[in-house]
């Protein structure tokens, strides 16, 4: 399975880096304020549910532009074809390829593709985390001297209460915020240290679906109550190590969401 999921993300990375060398021919729509789809997007997400029916064609899948094919095996895969799609279309390097597994009610198994960042990540229940086929190490502990949170808003979460949230990073859990505009870049910069935790508003399912049990090889976790929400819900979550979970508890304890 691994192997399979991989080529079919390189090669969802290769589509998605073809429409990026010439961004001022692709074609952007929106979505809301400041939420833009593009024919990248469409693309890479038909490729990528085309690819899956042809190797697992029991499973389903759920695909953040509309794709969508019901499961009779119980398992289906989670797609964002391009997480973080305003960076791609302003000529950034952080958006990504997303697939991840939902089995039994819950996240299992995940790749991520950051082609133009050259990082290639996955793992999962019983696979070890990997970047580029390398293991990566366990995260543990939390220095308070030089603590870091990522966040994400999406656009229709009100002004007042991002502000609300910043104020508790910044003020009482008394930590530095980082914001890169895609969910699954900032949940990959919790596995390479450079943050200890991530907090999003208004994030769906398929922005997590593969880096929560990629992280969850390397002891980070989140405050995701999977029996209790659906692959629709719009989530409030925090995923960190456990000293990163506990310090942000006040504003984001387990089970949070914004609509079921």
């Amino acid at each position: 399975m691994q192997a399979i999921v991989e080529t079919i993300a390189r090669q969802a990375g290769d589509l998605a880096m073809a429409h990026f060398g010439r961004l001022a021919s692709v074609a952007v729509e929106s979505k809301g304020h400041l939420d833009l789809v593009t024919a990248a997007d469409k693309e890479v997400e038909a490729f990528v549910i085309g690819e899956l029916r042809k190797a697992f064609p029991d499973d389903g899948v759920f695909g953040e532009e509309g794709g969508a094919v019901s499961s009779r095996s119980g398992r289906v895969w989670v797609i964002d074809p391009i997480d973080g799609t305003f960076n791609f279309v302003r000529g950034g390097d952080q958006w990504a390829v997303s697939i991840g597994l939902y089995e039994g009610g819950a996240p299992r198994f995940g790749v991520i593709n950051a082609p133009a960042r050259a990082q290639l990540v996955a793992g999962g229940e019983g696979i070890p985390a990997t970047l580029n086929g390398e293991p990566l190490a366990a995260r543990q502990g939390m220095d308070r001297s030089k603590a870091s949170a990522g966040v994400g808003f999406h656009p229709v979460i009100p002004v007042e209460d991002r502000l609300e949230m910043l104020r508790f990073v910044l003020e009482d859990a008394r930590m530095v915020f980082r914001c890169c505009g895609s969910a699954t870049i900032s949940l990959l910069e919790i596995a390479s240290g450079e943050v200890d935790g991530y907090i999003g508003m208004g994030e769906s399912t398929w922005d997590l679906m593969a880096a929560l049990p990629i992280l969850a090889q390397l002891g980070v976790h989140s405050t995701v109550d999977w029996s209790d929400i659906s692959l629709e819900a719009k989530l409030k979550f925090a995923c960190g190590t456990p000293d990163f979970l506990e310090l942000v508890a006040p504003a984001v304890p387990f089970g949070s969401v914004l609509s079921r």
